[in-house]
């Protein structure tokens, strides 16, 4: 009688606790305008008892920003799936009535010329409170409408205070397809009685899970990147106001507590200012205040860092701003068993909700600190460039004016001061053409945020990274790039920053009617250029040599659009390089004659005829869904190519219908009868690209012949004793989390046409490391001798790294698997080794096998 007595009680227990109402998130002793509807009144739920999905969200921001007069709700993008991206400001009726000046005097802030007239002592504070950048760490979403009710509802002379005295920028989701898939999943999960069970299905999400985007990008690495429609609306709009404050509020572990920074001391961005940290520990303070007076648990300073620049919390820190990290522990459902008995979903709402006051509280009560240290903060930017020794970075290949304008837009997207070069310039080996290069000077406000995307950095105070170490981005996007000091600025003029880039177009050089056409290998959208053709059945051949018809030398890689024995599609052909020209940024040449005064006639047996890829990448089944999604992004949003999704567990099906597979990579497996059917997929012709533990996985599977070296190959020294307070440190000072490592290049390579440099840099996140193949001619890309560029690796790893294999090449039958050590579209701005990857894709097949192991 007992037990059952027991399991009613739990029963009850765990229903009710679904119950709760808006007195057990807000504070006490504060009276809330009836006018003002609650979340309850307007979804039919209080907030904690269901997920909110991203539509009832915004339903209940329009519902609460048409009641106050305290609130304008504002669209500023659309993700991908078109689901609009808000913001609402909250201020007093009288700051919103003239919020455009206000806006237009913070932000002299920013501006030294103008900042030193402006006064701090009444200027309202701003502030931005952003929730949930991944999708199924929901409590800070659902958090957000308790924020908005208070905002909204409040009435007292505190709330009155803190509305004439700030701006509050209230971003209820970061990302709202991954919210919306989120709780679409645990809401239809869920029982009526709640069961806390971690094994029960709602606490395991079905790949890919609702962290990301709708491409599968965690969009908290986004920031400094760009490439996500969610993260422009964003930055455009951290830049139209510029912050003092911005939150980041996000779940950890199911048994962990509550988090707050500062992160670990040691493990602060270099050029992110000491008064930083000073005003982030007076946060702190009120932050430990507030969740003290609701009995939660909590810690700071002992994990999490501000390294990279590209997250939430730290990309405000050098931008003048103050970023803060909120990590609660996750229920991923509405409750879940932990260390501490249960954890309810609402516990972690009220959470994130207290910590949303405690930041407006201590915003408040700093006020004129933050605005100072932000006047400060970009007064002091000219002073740190008159110091260094670099005064200008140039940047730009001639080649390829797309990859300029790509990094060039990114510059001006974080309103760095961005030059046209006026005259060539020859620096560093490098020619830079007036019409092909952008100069950054770093005498400017941005110098900060500029000398962080430009520099390389080998020396670190810390050897542990929560994310990667480095992010140098024209290594990133393999242009030519060089330092300036004073006597190169003295020999150039720099006029007027650009104010915007648009986007390149091509040219037809030549008349139409020609015999023949070729597009160089040189431009990053060449491949969209051609696939245009191939999938309209346009014959297009590739040159395995080069090709002078005595105007010009066309490189290995040209492709042929030859028209005379294909004249009935003429007109369709000539439409395509129309469209071409306008779109894909790459120039097309007018070819008159197929004999060569050099090198190969264009009828030559050893070109190539190139086929329209069938693409299918691996997904589900151990696959990395982040791989997987940058390779559906590259594919189906620049390249516009069809691509197949096809889950690990349908490797046992045709195949026929598919002539290349993408494998990222991947943990776990296939069956049997799956790895023998791939096989023989790829014995019939098939080409496989696969990368890091997928490459592996081929090779433990016996389809290729690849070896990978076993951990540490040197003989391990003995130490008899270690403290076991050094376990964590020592063994995570060996992790590579993201470094930039060179590699030499054989530029007559398949794999390497339309590259200018026998060198490349490559991004590294791990430790794997292939053998040299038997066959000198399988690895065209290789680690030199010296290969780090930039970033922290141990000197244990490095000597493993240097003179390994970048690429291997295999024969398996008549196919082709092409392993690549390293993913070579990391979260899509690594245009430069997209190139590899693409190269692999269109030209792989057409590689020799007797340059395979």
């Amino acid at each position: 009688m007992k037990k059952h007595l027991t399991l009613l009680l739990t029963i009850i227990s765990f229903w009710s606790f679904a119950q709760v109402d808006m007195a057990y998130y807000l504070p006490e002793g504060v009276s809330y305008n009836p006018d003002i509807p609650t979340p309850q009144e307007v979804l039919g739920y209080h907030p904690g008892e269901w997920h909110v999905s991203h539509d009832q969200l915004l339903y209940y921001m329009r519902e609460v920003s048409a009641a106050s007069d305290r609130m304008m709700m504002q669209e500023i993008g659309r993700t991908y799936e078109g689901r609009p991206l808000v913001h609402i400001t909250v201020s007093s009726p009288v700051n919103l009535a003239n919020l455009e000046q206000i806006k237009a005097d913070h932000k002299k802030l920013t501006d030294p010329s103008a900042s030193g007239a402006l006064t701090t002592d009444e200027m309202p504070i701003v502030m931005w409170l952003g929730y949930s950048v991944h999708g199924n760490e929901a409590s800070g979403s659902n958090a957000s409408l308790l924020t908005a009710y208070y905002l909204a509802a409040a009435i007292g002379p505190e709330i009155d205070e803190m509305l004439e005295n700030s701006i509050i920028i209230l971003d209820p989701s970061f990302n709202p397809d991954g919210l919306h898939r989120f709780s679409t999943w645990v809401n239809m999960h869920r029982s009526h009685v709640i069961n806390p069970d971690p094994n029960d299905r709602e606490y395991d999400e079905a790949w890919p899970g609702g962290r990301t985007n709708h491409y599968w990008f965690d969009l908290n690495r986004d920031w400094l990147p760009l490439q996500h429609p969610e993260s422009r609306a964003r930055i455009a709009r951290f830049h139209e106001w510029k912050p003092n404050i911005l939150t980041d509020h996000h779940e950890m572990g199911t048994n962990s507590t509550f988090f707050f920074q500062p992160g670990i001391p040691a493990r602060k961005f270099p050029w992110t200012p000491d008064k930083n940290v000073e005003l982030t520990h007076k946060m702190a303070a009120f932050h430990a205040k507030y969740l003290d007076d609701i009995g939660s648990l909590y810690y700071s300073e002992e994990s999490f860092d501000d390294f990279y620049i590209g997250k939430g919390s730290t990309y405000p820190d050098v931008n003048g701003s103050v970023g803060i990290l909120f990590e609660q522990a996750s229920s991923r459902g509405h409750a879940q068993e932990n260390d501490y008995g249960i954890l309810t979903f609402p516990m972690a709402v009220r959470n994130h909700f207290t910590a949303s006051l405690s930041t407006l509280a201590s915003g408040i009560a700093h006020r004129k600190e933050f605005l100072d240290y932000q006047r400060e903060f970009y007064q002091g930017a000219r002073n740190l460039a008159s110091r260094d020794a670099v005064k200008a970075y140039v940047f730009g290949s001639d080649k390829d004016p797309y990859r300029n304008y790509e990094l060039a837009k990114m510059l001006i997207q974080h309103e760095i001061d961005v030059y046209a070069l006026s005259s060539d310039l020859n620096k560093g080996g490098e020619s830079f053409k007036k019409d092909n290069a952008f100069v950054v000077p770093m005498n400017q406000e941005q110098y900060r945020l500029a000398k962080a995307i430009f520099e390389t950095r080998t020396t670190f105070n810390d050897s542990l990274f929560y994310d990667v170490s480095t992010w140098t981005m024209p290594l990133a996007f393999n242009l030519p790039y060089a330092e300036l000091n004073s006597k190169d600025m003295g020999a150039i003029s720099l006029g007027n920053p650009v104010e915007s880039v648009d986007m390149p177009t091509g040219a037809l050089l030549g008349e139409k009617g020609a015999y023949a056409y070729a597009i160089e290998p040189y431009g990053y959208l060449s491949f969209k250029a051609i696939n245009r053709l191939l999938s309209r059945k346009v014959v297009v051949q590739m040159l395995n040599e080069v090709h002078n018809d005595g105007t010009r030398t066309y490189p290995r890689g040209t492709m042929i659009i030859p028209v005379g024995v294909q004249e009935n599609k003429r007109a369709l052909i000539e439409q395509t390089i129309d469209e071409i020209v306008r779109e894909d940024a790459v120039n097309v040449y007018s070819l008159n004659t197929g004999l060569a005064r050099s090198g190969v006639d264009l009828g030559s047996r050893s070109n190539s005829t190139m086929k329209e890829p069938k693409i299918a990448v691996l997904v589900e089944g151990g696959v990395s869904s982040y791989e997987a999604g940058e390779v559906w992004h590259l594919l189906d949003q620049r390249y516009k190519m069809k691509v197949t999704l096809l889950p690990v567990d349908r490797l046992s099906r045709d195949l026929s219908r598919y002539n290349r597979i993408i494998i990222p990579n991947m943990w776990g497996g296939a069956s049997e009868s799956q790895k023998k059917n791939l096989k023989e997929w790829i014995s019939q012709g098939g080409v496989v690209i696969a990368w890091k533990n997928g490459g592996k996985w081929l090779a433990d599977s016996e389809i290729t012949g690849v070896t990978f070296k076993n951990g540490d190959d040197d003989e391990e020294k003995e130490e008899p004793f270690k403290a076991y307070e050094n376990l964590d440190e020592e063994r995570g000072a060996q992790v590579t989390g993201g470094s930039i490592f060179e590699a030499k290049v054989d530029l007559t390579h398949p794999l390497a046409y339309g590259m200018q440099s026998d060198r490349m840099a490559l991004f590294r996140n791990h430790n794997l490391v292939m053998e040299k193949s038997k066959n000198a001619y399988a690895n065209p890309f290789v680690y030199t001798e010296s290969p780090l560029l930039s970033g922290y690796v141990s000197e244990e790893n490095l000597e493993r790294f240097k003179n390994s294999p970048a690429v291997t090449v295999s024969n398996v039958g008549r196919g082709k698997v092409i392993t690549l050590a390293d993913n070579p579209n990391f979260r899509a701005f690594w245009y430069g080794t997209n190139k590899i990857f693409m190269n692999a894709l269109f030209f792989g097949e057409a590689i020799s096998r007797g340059a395979g192991e």
